[in-house]
């Protein structure tokens, strides 16, 4: 195997260990339920997250370069603009999915507000599901 070779299996292990990880300050939390339909039955934004989104944007929000760019949702400036994001989240950008079909509007609001006042980022969490249902009729 070469050097390169195994760089780059080295990588994707890291990788996928990483998406395995739970947030630093999970051990003492429950692990987030996990889904065996459609849709996601976990209901708090951080266990949304975890379930949803930790996988390639990273447990500590950083986001990765590996296979694919996943973007840093930490202190990222986009995300205090509540459209910008609920678009991104619920339609999906630049290969990420859309996740309008599998949560509802609550879980949608939930893990934006979760992603909006963590990671250092400090930004509203008034994102309610009027306003994510309000704004997927608008398509």
């Amino acid at each position: 195997m070469s050097y390169r070779s195994m760089r780059r299996a080295l990588a994707a292990i890291a990788s996928f260990l990483s998406v395995a990880a739970i947030a630093p300050d999970a051990a003492s939390q429950e692990a987030p339920p996990f889904s065996s339909g459609k849709e996601f039955i976990a209901q708090t934004g951080q266990q949304l997250y975890q379930t949803s989104c930790q996988g390639c944007h990273m447990a500590d929000g950083k986001g990765a370069r590996g296979a694919g760019t996943y973007p840093a949702l930490a202190n990222n400036g986009n995300l205090q603009v509540a459209e910008f994001i609920a678009i991104v989240v619920m339609h999906g950008k630049n290969g990420m999915p859309g996740f309008r079909e599998y949560m509802s509007d609550a879980q949608l609001a939930d893990v934006m507000n979760h992603v909006r006042s963590s990671f250092g980022n400090n930004y509203d969490t008034g994102i309610t599901a009027d306003f994510v249902k309000k704004l997927s009729s608008h398509k």
